[in-house]
């Protein structure tokens, strides 16, 4: 089952500063059927201006992955972590028994950002951050985990949660395919371009709800930049 949720349907809010599209109920935006898809709790759609950003907040239990759509991100938090992910990159925070940190744009272009947060299977622990390139060429017509959970994703950010953080960059006409399984449940966005998912076109920002699919196979209708959740 695809439920493709146009970007136009997305609630949000105007800060000026900051332009939030929220995929899923946050802040002053609730939906009761958009509380969370599975595990995934948050995928929010943030347009920053430069210079400016979210100064020192707290989080606590909860897994928290930045993909950079545009521009660039400056992450510092009071455990000492200093770093800048750039376009195209991931970083991820595990908040776990407490976390303050602040998201900046120290740019003099716009950032672009998708903000996901992914509920842990397991609390209690230290909180951590990590960042890591991920060149578009190496996942280009293909599926590749940025951030895991999984024992056998060496290659990923980890994350502390039963789920993946997937990233495909595709041609016009390219498919992808990925086992998601039917206990699984899906939630893909393409960042740039527009794509087919079991006939139903799936356009730059909007949400696509998946459940009940064993595999997900993924045509892209224009070149695409697409951000997959694969959760329990």
């Amino acid at each position: 089952m695809i439920d493709v949720r146009p970007f136009a349907s997305l609630g949000g809010a105007n800060h000026g500063w900051l332009d939030a599209k929220h995929h899923f109920s946050f802040a002053n935006y609730y939906d009761p059927k958009r509380e969370s898809w599975g595990k995934l709790r948050v995928w929010n759609d943030d347009t920053i201006a430069p210079n400016t950003g979210f100064p020192p907040h707290p989080h606590r239990d909860m897994e928290i992955i930045t993909y950079v759509r545009e521009g660039a991100i400056t992450h510092q938090d009071n455990l000492g972590n200093l770093g800048r992910t750039e376009a195209g990159d991931v970083q991820v925070m595990s908040a776990g028994t407490g976390i303050q940190h602040a998201e900046y744009n120290k740019e003099d272009v716009t950032t672009r950002i998708f903000q996901i947060w992914i509920q842990p299977n397991r609390t209690g622990e230290k909180p951590s951050w990590g960042a890591r390139p991920f060149p578009k060429g190496e996942r280009s017509g293909r599926f590749v985990t940025l951030a895991s959970g999984f024992a056998n994703d060496d290659d990923a950010l980890p994350i502390r949660t039963d789920a993946r953080v997937l990233g495909a960059t595709l041609k016009a006409g390219e498919t992808a395919v990925y086992p998601l399984g039917k206990a699984r449940r899906g939630y893909l966005v393409p960042a740039t371009g527009a794509v087919e998912i079991d006939g139903q076109r799936v356009n730059a920002r909007d949400g696509a709800a998946i459940s009940d699919e064993e595999t997900l196979t993924v045509t892209a209708l224009e070149d695409s930049e697409i951000v997959l959740v694969d959760a329990a």
